[in-house]
């Protein structure tokens, strides 16, 4: 955990400010997201896009039925 006193003397003897403490507390936030986001990149980089999924018409599948049914109807009829 990340505990800082309210005001610290620096090198010159001066007390920081609230706010400075704050603006430096920013500065490494805004850091930590560029780096984060570069990390995210190229994780993203890495992995490969799903293909998108083929779509098939009523037609098509009404071929593809009657085709299957066919052979059946083959298969069945050598049977007897």
């Amino acid at each position: 955990m990340l505990s800082l006193p309210v005001a610290t003397a620096n090198p010159r003897g001066q007390a920081t400010s609230l706010e400075s403490i704050t603006k430096q507390i920013r500065e490494e936030i805004s850091k930590l997201n560029q780096v984060l986001h570069l990390l995210e990149g190229r994780a993203k980089k890495t992995t490969r896009a799903k293909a998108p999924r083929r779509k098939l018409s009523a037609a098509g599948r009404k071929r593809i039925v009657a085709a299957q049914r066919a052979r059946w109807a083959k298969i069945k009829a050598a049977k007897k």
